[in-house]
């Protein structure tokens, strides 16, 4: 595979590469150069493509539990499969966590109630909301993959580097 060296060593070029993709997901769209845009467009499309894998793999228990009277309740305990939890590991070790930002004007309370007790939000909208979009995509349009879209725009006063808008399809 032929990869863009983007002028940087390994470790800082991941680490460049994986914040572009996580920055990518969490807003959707994003502007940098056009060799950053596709090599992050790239990683992106890797990330979205296992979770789409393994978003469906959940495992449901139905426990019996005793409250405080002695009543027996049957509760219902939903956890991810042994598929998706390591799909999560593997995607907490590729991007950079993103967390919750308060509204302006947003009151502490319902900032909690919305964040509720989530630890990693960018995994979570991966999971709940952008893999089941792309699947039904798929299962639409017939294809896999094509999650992300890069055009070109305008280039760069100063250096003369070409820019790009990357953006989630």
């Amino acid at each position: 595979m032929n990869t863009q060296k983007l002028g940087k060593p390994t470790d800082q070029r991941l680490a460049l590469v994986s914040g572009l993709a996580s920055d990518l997901i969490w807003y959707g769209r994003i502007e940098t150069t056009l060799d950053r845009a596709k090599a992050a467009a790239r990683y992106a499309e890797k990330c979205i493509t296992l979770a789409v894998k393994n978003y469906q793999d959940t495992v449901t228990e139905e426990k019996v539990t005793k409250d405080d009277k002695g009543k027996e309740k049957k509760v219902t305990i939903s956890k991810d499969g042994a598929k998706k939890l390591a799909a999560r590991r593997k995607l907490l070790g590729m991007l950079q966590t993103r967390e919750e930002q308060r509204v302006k004007g947003e009151k502490k309370a319902a900032f909690q109630a919305r964040k509720g007790d989530i630890k990693h939000p960018l995994i979570e909208k991966l999971f709940e909301d952008l893999a089941p979009k792309y699947a039904n995509r798929a299962e639409e349009k017939g294809t896999a993959g094509g999650y992300t879209r890069v055009l070109k725009t305008t280039v760069r006063r100063g250096d003369n580097a070409q820019l790009a808008i990357v953006e989630l399809v």
